[in-house]
């Protein structure tokens, strides 16, 4: 396998914390939000976002490297060893809508 052979993909995710539970999400527009439980602090909702990405895509962590967003919601993710075709399909299987009907309460 050559350089030129290595599967790559980008993937833009907003990031919830402090969510109860950790999920991964398509809201109605189709942008990728991620909820998970760590805080944002000290990097530790971006080291849940990684861990939660190699879950749901079944790659190693060291396959994602945050590109933007290190401090904001709004993340730019470099995946490593599936393109964004593979990304869409996997994520896709593990992955509901959002439903935006309003809550009560």
């Amino acid at each position: 396998m050559t350089a030129g052979d290595v599967k790559r993909a980008v993937l833009h995710v907003r990031v919830v914390p402090r969510a109860a539970r950790a999920a991964l999400t398509r809201d109605q527009a189709g942008r990728w939000r991620a909820h998970v439980t760590a805080p944002p602090i000290d990097g530790a909702a971006n080291r849940a976002l990684v861990a939660l990405l190699a879950d749901r895509l079944g790659l190693p962590k060291r396959a994602f490297a945050l590109l933007r967003g290190e401090r904001g919601r709004d993340k730019i993710v470099a995946v490593e060893g599936a393109s964004a075709a593979e990304i869409d399909t996997r994520l896709g299987d593990v992955v509901s809508r959002v439903d935006k009907t309003p809550r009560r309460g």
